[in-house]
Parts: C-alpha cells; structure tokens; sequence
C-alpha cells in the first residue's frame, strides 16, 4: 500500500519536518510575526491556522459517501468503545502521565491535561485517510467527537482539575473557559467543511454522476488536503517559535508523557478493535481518532485562560510538535500491519 502513495503522501513525514522547521524558522527570524499572526482571530484560534483546517478537512470531507452512514452508526461497537475510549480513558490516561511526569510543574501539568479533554475533531481525518481507514466511520466519529465536546469538555475540565486532584489530596487548578468559543469552534472547524463537503458531492453526482466525481474530481481537490495541513503547522509553530527554542527541557518534559500518551492510546485502541472483531479499517479508524487530541482547542482554552506566555500555552503547543510526526509514523506502521494481514490471510 505505501508503494501506491502519491509522491506528496509517500514523503509526507520529511515535509512535515520541513514545515515545523520552516515554522520555527519564520517566528525567530521575522519579528513581530507571532503577535501579527494571533491578533486575527476565530473563537481564540488565529485566522490563519483556522484557514489552513478549513482548507485541509474539505477534501476529505467531500469523498465521504454520506449515503454509507447508516452502516455505520449501526455499527454498535465501534459507536460505544469510539466513546468509552475517548471521554473515559483518554482524559484519564493523560491524567495520570501528567501527575506521574510532571508532578513539581503545575502549570505544564494543568496544560496536558487540557491537551487530554480536548478530542480530535480535525487533523485525524487526515491520518485515518493516509492509513486507509473507514472515511465514513472517521466522519461519525468525529461528529459524535464535537458534540460531546461541547457538552462534556467543560465537566471533564472541572472534574480533572478540581473534583478529582482534591480527592487524591492534590494540589487543584481553576479551569475557565468560554462554552461559546467551544461551540464556535466546533461549527467552524467541522460544521464549515462537513457541510461544503456533502454539497459539493450531492451537487457533484447529481451533474455528472458518481463515477466522474470519484475518478475526476477528488483526485483534483485531494492533494489540498495536505497542503491545508501543511501550512497549517507552518503557521503554528511560527506562532510559538521563541517559545519553544528557548525552552528545550521544558519541552523534553513536557513531550515525555505525550509519548507514552500516543503509544498507549493508539496500541490499546488498535489491539481493541481487533479483540472484537473489527475489520482494518474501522479498527485503524478507532485507533487514529482515540489517539488525536484538538490541539487547536486546548491552545485556545490554555491561552484564554491563562495567558499566551503561560505554561499551559507551551504544553499546548508542544501537543502538536509531539502529535504530528508520532501520528504520521504510526499511519506507516497502520499500513505495515494492513499488509501482514493480507498477507497472512486474516480478515481485515
């Protein structure tokens, strides 16, 4: 499979690199980009980083087949272990890195877990599509994903770090944030696409057929998918460059646990979804969606409540610097397990 990649798919970790490092390179090199990237703003995220999701979920959310969703909503195991391990285990896993790695840095350990609550409802799109995933699944996923953020992030935020901390006798931590912002930013970053998405394909199909829209079509829009993503961790990581090459150990602690976070979550959903019978596909998608976290979400949370220079905003930050390469290596060793299976018989 990784043989049939596209040249822009089959190189995608060198030009992630390449981007973070363009990235870092612009935010020290031109003074003052930083504040002139984050003075435009959406709910707490920077327009710029807004217009890069935007640019990268359209294509993928336009090859969904919606007339496939039924399937998949009926899938009752995929629903409920997508929710278990999302709102349940996740949260608590991060809970326990950051209390177990960063016990004497409050503020980087408030960061984590606010990194934690915050459920991937954008970029694992990209990675479940790389790692030929359920396309379908991974959109129910991540609606179900984006309405129990905003019903369950603010619970989540207040039993982790007030409720449970002073149970255990540890120190607590006020979390506040704006329920609209939340909202906001789930009908921007997932209602704005998803709906341009099933648009442009029931418009499609309706002119010219099914057939001209999958084999014409997409393959036109598709490779914007990653230029979206691109660009958008170009911007991000020149919004923090300072901040995170003056602080190397800091970073090192803080990316410790996010480590361990990704393996655990990403093996134990995989191994999961194999231990109750689901195919490949809907089991790499359960995998990539129980392992990313909305970055863009806890940077804006971390940032309005404690402020752009704050620890949590560098946790935050550090999030992505973390996530993107892991997720993208773990898309190859996804398309590394899809081929034993195929080549030793099993269903998949």
């Amino acid at each position: 499979m990784i043989g049939r990649l596209s040249t822009l798919d089959r190189f995608l970790p060198m030009w992630i690199i390449a981007a973070m490092a363009l990235g870092l390179l612009a935010g020290r090199a031109v003074d003052g980009l930083d504040d002139a990237l984050s003075k435009v703003e959406i709910g707490g995220v920077s327009l710029p980083i807004g217009l890069g999701l935007l640019v990268m979920m359209y294509p993928v959310l336009a090859k969904v087949r919606y007339d496939r969703l039924d399937a998949v909503t009926g899938d009752r195991r995929l629903m409920v272990s997508s929710l278990v391990l999302n709102w349940l285990v996740g949260p608590a896993v991060m809970f326990a890195l950051a209390w177990i790695f960063l016990a004497d840095l409050p503020e980087y350990r408030t960061g984590l877990i606010i990194v934690g609550l915050a459920r991937c409802i954008a970029m694992v799109i990209i990675w479940n599509d790389l790692a030929c995933g359920d396309r379908e699944a991974a959109a129910v996923l991540v609606a179900l994903n984006s309405l129990f953020q905003v019903v369950a992030f603010g619970a989540l935020g207040w039993f982790y770090l007030q409720v449970l901390p002073g149970r255990l006798g540890l120190d607590t931590d006020g979390l506040r944030f704006s329920t609209g912002e939340i909202v906001l930013n789930v009908l921007v970053f997932l209602g704005v696409p998803l709906l341009a998405g099933y648009l442009t394909r029931r418009t499609g199909e309706r002119a010219r057929g099914r057939d001209w829209y999958e084999t014409r079509f997409l393959p036109r829009i598709g490779p914007f998918a990653l230029y979206g993503l691109l660009f958008t961790i170009v911007i991000l990581f020149a919004l923090q460059g300072d901040t995170i090459t003056n602080r190397p150990v800091d970073v090192a602690r803080i990316a410790v646990p996010l480590l361990v976070y990704f393996a655990l979550m990403w093996g134990g959903s995989y191994a999961l979804g194999r231990a109750i019978g689901l195919p490949y596909d809907r089991t790499a998608t359960l995998a990539f969606t129980a392992a990313g976290n909305n970055f863009e979400l806890a940077i804006a949370v971390a940032v309005g409540t404690f402020g752009v220079t704050s620890g949590q905003a560098l946790a935050g930050v550090v999030g992505p610097l973390i996530e993107v390469p892991v997720l993208v290596g773990l898309v190859y060793v996804s398309l590394w397990l899809r081929r034993r299976m195929a080549a030793t018989g099993r269903p998949g």
